[in-house]
Protein backbone atom coordinates (compact mmCIF):
# COMPACT_ATOMS: atom_id res chain seq x y z
CA UNK A 1 0.00 0.00 0.00
CA UNK A 2 1.49 3.23 -0.95
CA UNK A 3 2.02 6.00 1.53
CA UNK A 4 -1.14 8.50 0.65
CA UNK A 5 -3.43 5.87 0.68
CA UNK A 6 -2.13 4.53 4.42
CA UNK A 7 -2.11 8.16 5.47
CA UNK A 8 -5.46 8.74 4.23
CA UNK A 9 -7.25 5.26 5.73
CA UNK A 10 -5.39 6.47 8.72
CA UNK A 11 -6.91 10.00 9.02
CA UNK A 12 -9.96 8.42 8.92
CA UNK A 13 -9.50 5.60 12.14
CA UNK A 14 -11.15 6.96 15.48
CA UNK A 15 -9.28 9.28 17.35
CA UNK A 16 -7.14 6.66 19.41
CA UNK A 17 -5.83 5.31 16.17
CA UNK A 18 -5.26 8.87 14.91
CA UNK A 19 -2.88 9.61 18.07
CA UNK A 20 -0.65 6.37 17.69
CA UNK A 21 -0.22 7.91 13.77
CA UNK A 22 1.09 10.49 15.44
CA UNK A 23 3.39 9.41 17.70
CA UNK A 24 4.75 7.13 14.28
CA UNK A 25 5.84 10.14 12.56
CA UNK A 26 7.55 11.64 15.08
CA UNK A 27 9.49 8.02 15.55
CA UNK A 28 9.83 8.09 11.62
CA UNK A 29 11.39 11.81 11.57
CA UNK A 30 14.06 10.76 14.29
CA UNK A 31 15.01 7.38 12.33
CA UNK A 32 15.30 9.31 9.18
CA UNK A 33 17.63 11.98 10.37
CA UNK A 34 19.97 9.51 11.67
CA UNK A 35 19.94 7.30 8.87
CA UNK A 36 20.02 9.93 6.46
CA UNK A 37 17.42 11.75 4.43
CA UNK A 38 17.98 10.62 1.29
CA UNK A 39 18.07 6.73 2.19
CA UNK A 40 14.94 7.07 3.65
CA UNK A 41 13.27 8.80 0.86
CA UNK A 42 14.61 6.30 -1.77
CA UNK A 43 13.78 3.52 -0.12
CA UNK A 44 9.97 4.84 0.32
CA UNK A 45 9.77 5.70 -3.37
CA UNK A 46 10.91 2.59 -4.58
CA UNK A 47 10.15 -0.16 -1.82
CA UNK A 48 12.05 -2.34 -4.26
CA UNK A 49 11.14 -6.70 -3.69
CA UNK A 50 13.68 -9.40 -4.32
CA UNK A 51 12.69 -12.29 -6.21
CA UNK A 52 12.41 -14.19 -3.19
CA UNK A 53 10.40 -11.94 -1.26
CA UNK A 54 12.86 -10.05 1.26
CA UNK A 55 13.64 -6.28 0.26
CA UNK A 56 16.87 -5.98 -1.48
CA UNK A 57 19.97 -4.24 0.68
CA UNK A 58 21.88 -1.97 -0.62
CA UNK A 59 24.66 -4.32 0.89
CA UNK A 60 23.40 -7.42 -0.90
CA UNK A 61 22.15 -9.01 2.27
CA UNK A 62 18.16 -10.09 1.87
CA UNK A 63 15.61 -9.71 5.01
CA UNK A 64 13.19 -12.50 5.21
CA UNK A 65 9.85 -11.89 3.20
CA UNK A 66 6.63 -11.04 5.50
CA UNK A 67 4.10 -12.94 5.08
CA UNK A 68 1.61 -10.19 6.47
CA UNK A 69 2.51 -7.94 3.27
CA UNK A 70 1.24 -10.90 0.90
CA UNK A 71 -2.38 -9.18 0.90
CA UNK A 72 -2.09 -6.58 -0.85
CA UNK A 73 0.82 -3.93 -2.39
CA UNK A 74 4.32 -3.74 -0.66
CA UNK A 75 4.17 -1.84 2.56
CA UNK A 76 7.06 0.81 2.80
CA UNK A 77 9.40 -0.29 5.42
CA UNK A 78 9.01 2.62 7.68
CA UNK A 79 5.07 2.14 7.49
CA UNK A 80 5.25 -0.92 8.79
CA UNK A 81 3.66 -0.74 12.46
CA UNK A 82 0.68 1.11 11.00
CA UNK A 83 0.52 -1.15 8.69
CA UNK A 84 0.36 -4.35 11.63
CA UNK A 85 -2.07 -2.15 13.31
CA UNK A 86 -4.86 -1.84 10.44
CA UNK A 87 -4.11 -5.15 9.25
CA UNK A 88 -5.10 -6.85 12.94
CA UNK A 89 -7.61 -3.94 13.78
CA UNK A 90 -11.08 -5.52 14.69
CA UNK A 91 -12.71 -3.49 12.35
CA UNK A 92 -13.21 -4.41 8.89
CA UNK A 93 -11.13 -2.08 6.15
CA UNK A 94 -10.55 -2.15 1.85
CA UNK A 95 -9.59 -0.49 -0.66
CA UNK A 96 -11.17 -0.70 -4.01
CA UNK A 97 -10.13 0.56 -7.39
CA UNK A 98 -12.97 2.46 -9.43
CA UNK A 99 -13.85 -0.56 -11.23
CA UNK A 100 -14.20 -2.36 -8.05
CA UNK A 101 -11.12 -4.46 -7.75
CA UNK A 102 -9.99 -4.94 -4.28
CA UNK A 103 -6.48 -3.87 -4.00
CA UNK A 104 -6.16 -4.53 -0.32
CA UNK A 105 -8.22 -5.86 2.96
CA UNK A 106 -7.66 -6.94 5.99
CA UNK A 107 -8.10 -9.82 8.12
CA UNK A 108 -11.28 -8.59 9.75
CA UNK A 109 -12.86 -7.54 6.12
CA UNK A 110 -12.44 -10.88 4.91
CA UNK A 111 -13.47 -12.79 7.77
CA UNK A 112 -16.61 -11.60 6.72
CA UNK A 113 -16.66 -13.23 3.62
CA UNK A 114 -15.06 -16.49 5.19
CA UNK A 115 -11.91 -16.21 3.64
CA UNK A 116 -8.22 -14.16 4.14
CA UNK A 117 -6.76 -11.18 2.22
CA UNK A 118 -4.85 -12.83 -0.16
CA UNK A 119 -8.18 -14.20 -1.66
CA UNK A 120 -9.71 -10.88 -1.97
CA UNK A 121 -6.95 -8.88 -3.59
CA UNK A 122 -6.59 -8.95 -7.21
CA UNK A 123 -10.34 -9.98 -7.47
CA UNK A 124 -14.24 -7.81 -7.81
CA UNK A 125 -16.78 -7.13 -5.66
CA UNK A 126 -19.16 -9.70 -7.53
CA UNK A 127 -17.35 -12.71 -6.98
CA UNK A 128 -18.27 -12.52 -3.15
CA UNK A 129 -21.49 -10.63 -3.43
CA UNK A 130 -24.77 -11.55 -4.36
CA UNK A 131 -25.77 -9.39 -7.91
CA UNK A 132 -28.18 -7.58 -6.01
CA UNK A 133 -25.81 -6.40 -3.16
CA UNK A 134 -22.63 -5.31 -5.67
CA UNK A 135 -24.69 -2.95 -7.74
CA UNK A 136 -25.84 -1.74 -4.35
CA UNK A 137 -22.03 -1.05 -3.22
CA UNK A 138 -20.69 -0.23 -6.61
CA UNK A 139 -23.23 2.86 -5.99
CA UNK A 140 -21.32 3.75 -2.77
CA UNK A 141 -18.54 4.05 -4.54
CA UNK A 142 -19.43 5.90 -7.09
CA UNK A 143 -21.33 8.35 -4.55
CA UNK A 144 -17.96 8.70 -2.97
CA UNK A 145 -15.77 9.28 -6.04
CA UNK A 146 -18.49 11.90 -7.21
CA UNK A 147 -18.46 13.87 -4.12
CA UNK A 148 -14.55 13.43 -3.01
CA UNK A 149 -15.15 13.50 0.91
CA UNK A 150 -15.63 10.96 3.62
CA UNK A 151 -19.26 9.85 3.99
CA UNK A 152 -20.49 8.38 7.81
CA UNK A 153 -23.66 5.57 7.51
CA UNK A 154 -24.77 2.42 8.72
CA UNK A 155 -25.29 -0.35 6.19
CA UNK A 156 -26.91 -3.70 5.93
CA UNK A 157 -25.14 -6.58 4.33
CA UNK A 158 -25.67 -10.05 3.84
CA UNK A 159 -23.66 -12.09 6.40
CA UNK A 160 -22.04 -15.78 5.69
CA UNK A 161 -24.77 -17.79 7.60
CA UNK A 162 -28.10 -15.87 5.41
CA UNK A 163 -28.73 -13.39 7.84
CA UNK A 164 -28.93 -9.78 7.74
CA UNK A 165 -26.01 -7.83 9.09
CA UNK A 166 -25.80 -4.61 10.30
CA UNK A 167 -22.16 -2.27 9.70
CA UNK A 168 -21.15 1.27 10.83
CA UNK A 169 -18.03 3.25 9.78
CA UNK A 170 -16.87 5.45 7.29
CA UNK A 171 -16.28 4.98 3.26
CA UNK A 172 -13.69 7.75 1.65
CA UNK A 173 -11.91 8.48 -1.24
CA UNK A 174 -7.76 8.11 -0.95
CA UNK A 175 -5.40 7.87 -4.27
CA UNK A 176 -3.33 4.49 -4.83
CA UNK A 177 -1.16 4.02 -7.82
CA UNK A 178 -2.35 7.59 -8.86
CA UNK A 179 -5.56 6.49 -8.93
CA UNK A 180 -8.66 7.56 -7.53
CA UNK A 181 -10.10 4.65 -5.46
CA UNK A 182 -12.48 3.41 -2.30
CA UNK A 183 -11.19 3.12 1.11
CA UNK A 184 -14.04 1.86 3.90
CA UNK A 185 -13.66 1.11 7.50
CA UNK A 186 -16.42 -0.54 9.65
CA UNK A 187 -17.40 -1.86 12.90
CA UNK A 188 -20.18 -4.65 12.54
CA UNK A 189 -22.77 -3.82 15.13
CA UNK A 190 -25.63 -6.61 14.40
CA UNK A 191 -24.75 -8.37 17.71
CA UNK A 192 -25.01 -5.30 19.32
CA UNK A 193 -28.18 -3.84 17.98
CA UNK A 194 -30.01 -7.65 18.60
CA UNK A 195 -28.80 -7.34 22.57
CA UNK A 196 -30.47 -3.96 22.41
CA UNK A 197 -33.52 -5.13 20.90
CA UNK A 198 -33.69 -7.88 23.08
CA UNK A 199 -32.43 -5.98 26.12
CA UNK A 200 -35.57 -2.91 25.20
CA UNK A 201 -38.26 -6.59 25.00
CA UNK A 202 -37.23 -7.66 28.26
CA UNK A 203 -37.43 -3.89 29.20
CA UNK A 204 -40.98 -3.34 27.90
CA UNK A 205 -42.05 -6.88 29.18
CA UNK A 206 -40.69 -6.48 32.84
CA UNK A 207 -42.93 -2.67 32.52
CA UNK A 208 -46.08 -4.58 31.57
CA UNK A 209 -45.93 -7.25 33.98
CA UNK A 210 -45.15 -4.89 36.65
CA UNK A 211 -47.91 -2.01 35.53
CA UNK A 212 -50.67 -4.11 34.51
CA UNK A 213 -50.38 -7.36 37.06
CA UNK A 214 -51.96 -5.71 39.73
CA UNK A 215 -49.30 -6.91 41.95
CA UNK A 216 -47.73 -4.32 43.84
CA UNK A 217 -43.92 -4.59 43.53
CA UNK A 218 -40.95 -2.21 43.83
CA UNK A 219 -37.15 -2.07 43.14
CA UNK A 220 -35.40 -1.59 46.12
CA UNK A 221 -31.46 -0.81 46.33
CA UNK A 222 -28.82 -2.29 48.70
CA UNK A 223 -29.61 0.58 51.29
CA UNK A 224 -33.54 0.47 50.73
CA UNK A 225 -34.32 3.06 48.61
CA UNK A 226 -37.36 2.69 46.51
CA UNK A 227 -35.71 2.79 42.63
CA UNK A 228 -38.64 2.46 40.94
CA UNK A 229 -42.36 1.11 41.79
CA UNK A 230 -45.51 -0.15 40.24
CA UNK A 231 -48.35 1.92 40.25
CA UNK A 232 -50.16 -0.58 42.18
CA UNK A 233 -47.86 -0.46 45.28
CA UNK A 234 -47.54 3.69 44.91
CA UNK A 235 -51.74 3.21 45.53
CA UNK A 236 -51.15 0.85 48.44
CA UNK A 237 -49.72 3.55 50.39
CA UNK A 238 -51.94 6.54 48.87
CA UNK A 239 -48.51 7.91 47.61
CA UNK A 240 -48.14 9.41 44.18
CA UNK A 241 -45.82 7.33 41.90
CA UNK A 242 -43.03 9.89 41.83
CA UNK A 243 -43.56 10.37 45.46
CA UNK A 244 -43.09 6.82 46.46
CA UNK A 245 -39.73 6.40 44.13
CA UNK A 246 -36.77 7.73 46.19
CA UNK A 247 -38.48 7.07 49.50
CA UNK A 248 -36.31 4.70 52.04
CA UNK A 249 -38.32 1.51 52.35
CA UNK A 250 -38.40 1.67 56.17
CA UNK A 251 -40.26 4.78 56.10
CA UNK A 252 -43.23 1.93 54.49
CA UNK A 253 -42.92 -0.28 57.69
CA UNK A 254 -44.79 0.32 60.60
CA UNK A 255 -42.68 1.63 63.33
CA UNK A 256 -43.64 -0.21 65.99
CA UNK A 257 -40.50 -2.53 67.13
CA UNK A 258 -41.00 -6.17 67.15
CA UNK A 259 -39.69 -10.05 66.39
CA UNK A 260 -41.40 -9.29 62.91
CA UNK A 261 -39.33 -6.33 61.86
CA UNK A 262 -36.28 -7.98 63.27
CA UNK A 263 -36.71 -10.68 61.26
CA UNK A 264 -37.25 -8.79 58.29
CA UNK A 265 -34.14 -6.97 59.08
CA UNK A 266 -31.96 -10.44 59.09
CA UNK A 267 -33.42 -11.80 55.89
CA UNK A 268 -32.98 -8.60 54.77
CA UNK A 269 -28.83 -8.17 55.32
CA UNK A 270 -29.02 -12.29 54.18
CA UNK A 271 -29.92 -11.59 50.93
CA UNK A 272 -27.94 -8.19 50.81
CA UNK A 273 -24.69 -10.42 51.85
CA UNK A 274 -25.80 -12.81 49.45
CA UNK A 275 -25.78 -15.93 51.69
CA UNK A 276 -29.77 -16.33 50.28
CA UNK A 277 -31.16 -15.68 46.90
CA UNK A 278 -34.85 -15.16 47.60
CA UNK A 279 -37.02 -15.02 50.96
CA UNK A 280 -40.49 -15.11 51.71
CA UNK A 281 -42.03 -13.29 54.59
CA UNK A 282 -44.31 -11.18 56.18
CA UNK A 283 -44.54 -7.35 57.32
CA UNK A 284 -46.71 -4.54 58.53
CA UNK A 285 -46.89 -1.58 56.05
CA UNK A 286 -48.48 1.81 57.14
CA UNK A 287 -49.64 4.14 54.41
CA UNK A 288 -50.14 7.96 54.49
CA UNK A 289 -52.86 7.99 56.41
CA UNK A 290 -50.99 5.64 59.50
CA UNK A 291 -52.90 2.60 58.29
CA UNK A 292 -51.88 -0.90 58.77
CA UNK A 293 -51.89 -4.18 57.06
CA UNK A 294 -49.84 -6.77 56.78
CA UNK A 295 -48.64 -8.07 53.95
CA UNK A 296 -46.87 -11.35 52.63
CA UNK A 297 -43.32 -10.39 50.76
CA UNK A 298 -41.24 -12.07 48.35
CA UNK A 299 -37.98 -10.29 48.06
CA UNK A 300 -35.57 -11.82 45.43
CA UNK A 301 -31.86 -10.16 44.67
CA UNK A 302 -30.63 -9.77 40.94
CA UNK A 303 -27.70 -9.01 39.11
CA UNK A 304 -24.10 -11.32 39.16
CA UNK A 305 -21.94 -9.39 41.49
CA UNK A 306 -19.98 -12.11 43.37
CA UNK A 307 -19.87 -9.74 46.78
CA UNK A 308 -22.92 -7.87 47.87
CA UNK A 309 -26.00 -7.71 45.66
CA UNK A 310 -26.85 -4.60 44.35
CA UNK A 311 -30.72 -4.38 43.98
CA UNK A 312 -33.80 -6.20 45.41
CA UNK A 313 -37.04 -6.80 43.89
CA UNK A 314 -40.13 -6.74 46.26
CA UNK A 315 -43.62 -8.17 45.31
CA UNK A 316 -46.37 -8.40 47.57
CA UNK A 317 -48.82 -11.34 47.36
CA UNK A 318 -51.09 -10.57 49.59
CA UNK A 319 -51.90 -7.83 51.68
CA UNK A 320 -54.58 -7.79 54.76
CA UNK A 321 -57.24 -5.31 54.91
CA UNK A 322 -56.29 -1.74 56.08
CA UNK A 323 -56.68 -1.02 60.07
CA UNK A 324 -55.93 1.58 62.37
CA UNK A 325 -53.18 0.23 64.90
CA UNK A 326 -54.09 -1.64 67.86
CA UNK A 327 -51.89 -3.15 70.36
CA UNK A 328 -49.70 -6.50 69.09
CA UNK A 329 -51.92 -9.35 70.36
CA UNK A 330 -50.54 -12.13 73.03
CA UNK A 331 -49.29 -15.34 71.67
CA UNK A 332 -52.39 -17.01 73.76
CA UNK A 333 -54.27 -14.63 72.31
CA UNK A 334 -53.32 -15.40 68.78
CA UNK A 335 -53.19 -19.40 69.89
CA UNK A 336 -56.89 -19.13 70.77
CA UNK A 337 -57.89 -17.28 67.60
CA UNK A 338 -55.97 -20.08 65.87
CA UNK A 339 -58.10 -22.91 67.59
CA UNK A 340 -61.60 -20.91 67.16
CA UNK A 341 -60.53 -21.24 63.42
CA UNK A 342 -60.43 -24.48 63.73
CA UNK A 343 -63.69 -25.15 65.28
CA UNK A 344 -62.70 -26.10 68.80
CA UNK A 345 -65.02 -25.26 71.30
CA UNK A 346 -64.61 -22.78 74.32
CA UNK A 347 -63.56 -26.30 76.49
CA UNK A 348 -61.58 -27.55 73.96
CA UNK A 349 -59.75 -24.66 74.18
CA UNK A 350 -59.73 -24.03 77.82
CA UNK A 351 -58.13 -27.58 77.93
CA UNK A 352 -56.00 -27.25 75.15
CA UNK A 353 -54.40 -24.38 76.54
CA UNK A 354 -54.56 -24.92 80.35
CA UNK A 355 -56.86 -22.05 80.94
CA UNK A 356 -59.87 -21.26 83.52
CA UNK A 357 -62.87 -20.52 82.01
CA UNK A 358 -63.04 -17.29 83.36
CA UNK A 359 -59.56 -16.69 81.86
CA UNK A 360 -60.50 -18.02 78.56
CA UNK A 361 -63.74 -15.61 78.65
CA UNK A 362 -61.50 -12.51 79.70
CA UNK A 363 -59.38 -13.73 76.14
CA UNK A 364 -62.25 -13.87 74.24
CA UNK A 365 -64.07 -10.35 75.60
CA UNK A 366 -60.60 -8.80 75.04
CA UNK A 367 -59.82 -9.83 71.52
CA UNK A 368 -63.36 -8.72 70.86
CA UNK A 369 -62.85 -5.43 72.07
CA UNK A 370 -59.15 -5.38 69.72
CA UNK A 371 -60.71 -6.69 66.41
CA UNK A 372 -63.61 -5.42 66.88
CA UNK A 373 -66.15 -8.34 66.40
CA UNK A 374 -69.11 -9.48 68.53
CA UNK A 375 -69.20 -12.95 67.93
CA UNK A 376 -66.89 -16.33 67.22
CA UNK A 377 -67.50 -15.96 63.37
CA UNK A 378 -66.98 -12.75 63.46
CA UNK A 379 -63.31 -13.14 65.34
CA UNK A 380 -62.37 -15.54 63.21
CA UNK A 381 -63.19 -13.76 59.43
CA UNK A 382 -61.42 -10.61 61.33
CA UNK A 383 -58.20 -12.61 62.42
CA UNK A 384 -58.12 -13.62 58.55
CA UNK A 385 -59.12 -10.13 56.82
CA UNK A 386 -56.18 -8.32 59.42
CA UNK A 387 -53.43 -10.72 58.56
CA UNK A 388 -53.40 -12.60 62.22
CA UNK A 389 -53.70 -15.50 60.63
CA UNK A 390 -52.28 -16.94 57.73
CA UNK A 391 -54.49 -17.07 55.43
CA UNK A 392 -53.08 -20.23 52.97
CA UNK A 393 -51.95 -22.39 55.80
CA UNK A 394 -54.17 -25.07 57.39
CA UNK A 395 -54.86 -26.36 60.57
CA UNK A 396 -54.98 -22.71 61.35
CA UNK A 397 -51.78 -20.52 61.99
CA UNK A 398 -50.08 -17.47 63.28
CA UNK A 399 -49.38 -15.13 59.66
CA UNK A 400 -45.69 -14.77 61.51
CA UNK A 401 -44.74 -18.27 62.66
CA UNK A 402 -41.68 -18.82 62.34
CA UNK A 403 -42.41 -22.53 60.24
CA UNK A 404 -45.15 -24.07 58.28
CA UNK A 405 -46.22 -26.98 60.70
CA UNK A 406 -46.51 -23.55 63.45
CA UNK A 407 -49.53 -23.34 65.31
CA UNK A 408 -48.44 -20.66 67.10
Amino acid sequence: MGDPSLKTLLENLPAPCREVDEVWKAEKAGKAEKAGKADAEGILQTGAWDDTGGLADPGGSQRAPDRRREAGPAVPPGHAAFADLVDLAPAAAFIRDGDGRYLWANHAYAHLYGTVPQQLVGRYIEDFDTPAEADRFRALDQQILTRGSPVRHTLRYLRQDGTTGRAVGHRFPVREQSRSCIAGIYVDITDHLRATAQRQEAEENLSALRDHSGLPCALLSANGRVIEASVAAAELFHLGLTDLVGRRAHTLLAPEPGPDLDRLHRRWNSLIARRTRRVETTAVLVDTHGLQRRAELHLTTIGHSAGRARHVWAVITHQSLAHEAHPPLTAAQIRILSLLAQGSSNSDIAASLNLSRQTLDYHLSRLRHLLGAATRPALVARAYVLGILAPHAWPPRSATAAHPLSTA
